[in-house]
């Protein structure tokens, strides 16, 4: 992923009340992830190959991927919460933040 993009996504993300990021070396599927949580809980995590990735109720997970917002968990597309969000350009930011708030 763009490491210009990503310092868009933190720029904001990071900004916010309470939120704090997290670097995993090792995350699912064996690619780095940086992690953003608030409290105990994860937000959501950006992975290298450019998407991100969100937890939601399952009504609302179903309602983004219909819709085309978003498509399901490119290594978990059964996951009944986990939608992701793909991040190709700088275009793509303002969604991401989105899925994020």
């Amino acid at each position: 992923m763009n490491e210009q993009l990503l310092k868009l996504i933190e720029r904001e993300v990071l900004g916010w009340a309470g939120v704090f990021k997290r670097r995993d070396e090792d995350g699912p599927g064996g690619v780095g992830v940086t992690v953003y949580g608030l409290g105990r809980k994860q937000i959501g995590h950006v992975h290298e190959d450019g998407h991100a990735d969100f937890r939601f109720p399952k009504e609302v997970r179903d309602d983004l991927i219909r819709s085309g917002q978003a498509i399901s968990h490119p290594a978990f597309p059964n996951s009944q919460t986990t939608a992701s969000y793909r991040i190709r350009s700088a275009e793509d930011v303002p969604g991401t933040l989105e899925f994020s708030a």
